[in-house]
């Protein structure tokens, strides 16, 4: 795996919103030791020289008020501003460099660049690869490298720094020696160099995941369109054999109801092929879709089917998967109606519950219990399964599916999807008849 800088416009959203929350706690981390080191200067404020109580305060009060002023600013908001990390970086390493000038200063140089607050780089550095993008890390390990190597070339240069170059003449002498200066510089540009390599490295990693996760998503959308096109395709041929074997067995019967069948046939998988590539379409166009389907049903037969319609029309213009309602008018003719002499009737619902479209297609045929005796032998229903199976490719957990027995005998399959409207202009309302008004009568 190559690892290389990125741009922050090539950033994934996941990593930024991870390195706004290391942000976060590292300013909280910040506070803490603030707080700590404030305590330890009032607890040695008996010890400590007046001009060491004036470093302290001058120090540790500002970089107080920064920190506090952060929450009130902007940790409510959902983003922090973008220039904060790296602003908040560059006052650390400047803080932790004004506090061994200060001491320096106020005490002994030698002792102010023996302190532990020298660690306080490292900790800087290493919560970069974290929190901040390569080029921030860069821009501060060199300027962390930077300040120092001026702070000690300043001490120097005023006189309050005697280095000798033998290490271990410096510590009995209390003065500190080129060597061990030289290696703390040395140590400040290898970390330096670390924190900003695990910058990159943990940025490469990121987007190169966000990149897999990616191909792998649109992958499994094309898998399952895929399978939501397979679907799609068998249900035409099992209407159409269903359709042209009634056809068949009219020819010899009435043959100019079977040229009817016949027409209507041809016009119902035009509109199907013409809305093939639309995973979704209108509840206008499903029920125009429909109207076809049930023209060639009223062939077969005449006034023993009936349909009613039961819309809302301020849904007309609401999405639903292509092709939905004919399965389910299908199954309730086939399996509910079509084995009763008397024929039955469908009623066709499409109206809002809560923020739930819901469609209901509920016939009073045969039932569900002798629904099952008939099809133990062939099996259950190809036109059931299949819109089970492509509301669960299509919504998954945003969807549902019920079948059973109605209130009054019969059959109801109720399906609750999302409203969500189309935004394309509507291509001419078509006047559904009244909901009480009776199709096929």
């Amino acid at each position: 795996m190559i690892l290389s800088s990125s741009s922050d416009s090539a950033i994934p959203e996941s990593l930024r919103l991870r390195r706004e929350r290391a942000e976060r706690i590292t300013n909280a981390l910040r506070a803490a030791i603030l707080v700590l080191l404030a305590f330890a200067a009032v607890a040695y404020s008996t010890v400590l020289s007046p001009e060491l109580e004036r470093a302290n305060v001058m120090l540790l009060v500002p970089m107080l008020s920064w920190t506090v002023a952060q929450y009130l600013l902007w940790y409510r908001a959902d983003r922090l501003p973008e220039w904060l990390p790296l602003t908040n970086a560059i006052v650390d390493v400047t803080a932790v460099t004004g506090i061994i000038a200060g001491y320096a200063i106020a005490g002994s140089g030698a002792l102010a660049l023996r302190s532990p607050i020298f660690i306080m780089y490292f900790i800087v550095l290493a919560a970069r690869p974290v929190a901040s993008s390569v080029r921030k890390t860069a821009v501060v390990a060199t300027l962390l490298v930077a300040q120092y190597a001026i702070l000690v070339f300043w001490l120097k240069a005023t006189g309050r720094i005697a280095p000798v170059v033998n290490p271990m003449e410096a510590i009995p002498a209390g003065t500190i020696s080129y060597l061990d200066e030289g290696a703390k510089v040395g140590l400040l540009a290898v970390a330096g160099a670390i924190a900003t390599y695990g910058t990159i490295w943990v940025e490469g990693l990121v987007i190169e995941s966000a990149k897999e996760s990616a191909e792998r998503q649109r992958v499994q959308t094309r898998l399952v369109q895929s399978q939501l096109d397979t679907l799609r395709l068998q249900l035409s041929p099992h209407f159409l054999f269903n359709a042209l074997n009634s056809a068949m067995a009219l020819i010899g019967v009435d043959a100019a109801a079977a040229e009817r069948m016949l027409t209507a046939i041809s016009d119902f998988l035009r509109t199907v092929l013409h809305s093939s590539t639309e995973p979704e379409v209108t509840v206008d166009q499903e029920l125009g879709l429909l109207e076809n389907y049930i023209e060639i049903q009223r062939v077969r037969f005449g006034d023993k089917l009936r349909v009613i319609f039961d819309i809302d029309d301020s849904l007309r213009s609401a999405m639903v998967p292509s092709l939905l309602l004919q399965p389910l008018v299908e199954n309730s003719i086939r399996h509910g109606i079509g084995p009763r002499a008397s024929g039955g009737t469908i009623t066709v619902c499409v109206r809002a519950e809560e923020k739930d479209l819901c469609i209901e297609v509920v016939d009073d045929g045969i039932g569900p219990s002798a629904r099952r005796s008939r099809e133990k032998p062939r099996g259950s229903g190809l036109g059931l399964a299949n819109t089970a199976t492509r509301l669960n490719h299509l919504y998954g957990d945003r969807h549902r599916f019920e079948t059973g027995p109605g209130k009054r005998g019969g059959f109801v399959v109720r399906v609750y999807l999302p409203i969500k409207f189309s935004d394309k202009p509507a291509r001419g309302v078509r006047q559904m008849p009244e909901p009480e008004s009776v199709m096929g009568a």
